[in-house]
Formats: structure tokens, C-alpha cells, sequence
């Protein structure tokens, strides 16, 4: 691997948000602009070389919420079937740009800080592992970088699991400590979007 080679992410928004309730958690609105919008936000400020999204639930929508930033989307005709197949969809889009390594971002975590991407970036470059995650207060969390030696491993896995299992258990795995309590935060509720807003303010 060279300082070259790139590196892209792949912005998971695929779901149904079934926790949620009726509504779309991906298109609710956080600071007048739709949550997914600011995930996709995080992953064009970061160092990362090529940004992709991956739709599936109302995908027109979805499209549409991101549509300012310019970038290539993949529809997931699975998406019923869990996070696991849009996963899937993002390594064939990582194997087909010939990205080095990708970094998975959910779409329903809109805190996560540009600068927390670029420290994975950069203990990945300087040869720290070949999956890194991020740790908030000594917990796991999101986004995820995978090198392409994983990709094969990561399309096979199926259900709502995404790469949890590989993350944990294999021995390439490394954690970079941050100071971004948003990559702990995910939205599964309105009274997630909301505590978490107004923490965020």
C-alpha cells in the first residue's frame, strides 16, 4: 500500500428505520437539513478519496436528500434483508473503483466528525491495522475502516450484522481513541434525534 492508493466510504442508507416508526429516520430533518445528509456531509470534508451511497428504502428520497453533494449511488434491491446486503452492494461498488480499503459509514449516525474518518485514515496508512475503528470512552464504534483483504468476508456476511463479528474477532483489528462522542450515536428514535440534537448544539 502506498499514500496513493485510495481509500473511499460508502455511506450505508439503505434501511427501513423499522424502529423509528412510520417515518423515514434518514429523511427527518436535523438542523433543517435531512439526517443522511449530514453523514454524507462527514464523509466529502474528509480525506477520503471517493464517497459512495447506498440506497435502498424509498431510494428517490434518499437520492434526493444527498443529491448537493454530486455522488455515485448504488441501489441495494435487498435492503429488506438487512444491513449485511448493502455492506455487500458497497464492497462490489470498493472492488469495482479499485479502492484500497473503504470505510463503511451509517447513515443514522450524523455526529460523527470529519476529523474522526481521517484518524482512521491515517493509523490505517501508517500500517496499524487492516480493520480500524473508532473508540469513544473505551467503546466501539462507528464508522469502520476495512482494507480490501476483507472484502471477501465482509460479502458473505449476512442479516442485520454488517462487520461486527470480523471488527471483534479478527486479529488485524485496532481502535483509535478519539474525542467524538458521536460515533457512539446512532438514531434509532425521536427521542434519539432529539437528546442527541441538543447535546450536539
Amino acid at each position: 500500500m502506498s499514500d496513493t492508493d485510495p481509500i473511499g466510504g460508502v455511506v450505508l442508507a439503505a434501511g427501513r428505520s423499522t424502529r423509528f416508526g412510520e417515518a423515514n429516520k434518514l429523511l427527518e430533518p436535523l438542523r433543517g437539513t435531512p439526517l443522511v445528509s449530514h453523514t454524507a456531509n462527514t464523509a466529502v470534508d474528509s480525506a477520503l478519496d471517493e464517497v459512495a451511497v447506498v440506497v435502498g428504502h424509498e431510494s428517490e428520497a434518499v437520492v434526493d436528500a444527498v443529491s448537493s453533494f454530486d455522488l455515485p449511488t448504488r441501489y441495494n434491491e435487498a435492503y429488506s434483508q438487512g444491513q449485511s446486503t448493502s455492506v455487500r452492494t458497497g464492497v462490489e461498488f470498493a472492488r469495482e473503483a479499485g479502492w484500497e480499503a473503504a470505510v463503511f459509514l451509517l447513515g443514522d449516525m450524523p455526529f460523527v466528525r470529519p476529523g474522526t474518518v481521517d484518524r482512521l485514515l491515517a493509523a490505517y496508512r501508517a500500517g496499524d491495522g487492516s480493520i480500524v475503528a473508532p473508540r469513544y470512552d473505551g467503546k466501539r464504534g462507528n464508522p469502520v475502516l476495512f482494507d480490501r483483504r476483507h472484502f471477501d468476508a465482509l460479502a458473505d456476511v449476512d442479516g442485520d450484522r454488517g462487520g461486527r463479528e470480523l471488527v471483534m474477532e479478527h486479529d488485524g483489528t485496532r481502535f483509535v481513541d478519539v474525542d467524538d462522542p458521536g460515533v457512539l450515536r446512532d438514531i434509532d428514535s425521536e427521542a434519539d434525534l432529539r437528546t442527541y440534537a441538543n447535546d450536539a448544539e
